[in-house]
């Protein structure tokens, strides 16, 4: 029987449920032979995941998922895998980009209680949203508060109601320069998800055209909204790019969510031979930086 992996888990230090080891727990329960921490913007469950790993006997793969920006398209995502997680040039960057998103949460969570005095409910204290937030602070922290307040019967009535028409401006990184930064940091890259990004299979192909050209490594081909007749396309149109090939199931720990690690919701089985594929495209960028 061949050996399965996931490489796209998220923990508690960005928009997870989970402590880092306890989601690399939970992959090596599911009986993966390698698993991927790639929080949003965020590499602080990184060595924490990777001692996990030791302590399981799972497999573990340093990594980040980055919030980018291309043309029209606003929070693309961007994996970075085999990075060197204390990079300062990477640390530095992701640090700012959360300085500034902790101070934009504060702004909606302003927005959000002046609407909240509109209705004649109590507003709600922006440190019980810090307290949510391991690491990355993120929207979805305060949708938790929302809903534990009563504001919301959930997740997405908290966002329906209160958080998109409360919003303010997310801050992204430029897809080639987001490139640059994991490859700075000795990583290689991999397009999240894409059909979240566009249904729209030409524009897509337009897209991986000009990523391939900004130095994209990869495409993450198994994904939780792709059927098996749709990874084989991506795989495919990776292939044709020559980018490598990753997968994950985006699990976040959501309770009664669909999702599941190792499995997406239930159609994914991401083969070993996806860590592979990261490894040697590594090999061959550092071969390439050689004098």
């Amino acid at each position: 029987m061949g050996k399965y992996v996931d490489l796209h888990l998220h923990s508690h230090c960005s928009d997870g449920r989970h402590a880092p080891a306890d989601v690399i727990r939970r992959a090596a329960e599911a009986g993966l032979a390698a698993a991927a921490l790639a929080d949003h913007d965020n590499v602080d469950g990184v060595d924490e995941a990777m001692a996990a790993g030791m302590s399981y006997g799972i497999e573990v793969l340093p990594a980040v998922e980055l919030s980018v920006i291309w043309e029209s398209y606003r929070d693309i995502h961007l994996l970075g895998y085999a990075i060197d997680h204390h990079h300062d040039g990477l640390t530095a960057a992701l640090r700012a980009f959360r300085d500034y998103r902790a101070g934009r949460n504060e702004r909606i969570v302003e927005r959000i209680n002046r609407k909240l005095a509109d209705e004649g409910r109590a507003p709600i204290d922006f440190a019980e949203v810090l307290a949510h937030a391991e690491g990355s602070l993120g929207r979805p922290h305060i949708a938790m508060v929302l809903v534990e307040h009563g504001h919301a019967r959930n997740h997405d009535d908290a966002f329906s109601r209160y958080l998109v028409p409360c919003n303010v401006p997310k801050r992204y990184f430029p897809i080639d320069e987001a490139i640059e930064l994991i490859h700075q940091a000795g990583g290689i890259t991999s397009l999240a998800h894409p059909p979240y990004i566009t249904d729209d299979r030409k524009q897509l192909r337009r897209m991986l055209d000009a990523f391939a050209g900004m130095g994209l490594d990869g495409l993450e081909a198994y994904n939780n909204r792709s059927t098996n007749a749709d990874i084989d396309w991506h795989i495919s149109e990776a292939r044709r790019r020559n980018l490598i090939v990753t997968g994950g199931s985006d699990y976040h720990g959501v309770e009664g969510g669909d999702i599941v690690i190792g499995g997406g919701r239930g159609n994914l089985r991401i083969p070993y031979r996806c860590v592979e594929e990261i490894r040697q495209a590594v090999a061959r960028r550092r071969g390439r930086q050689r004098p």
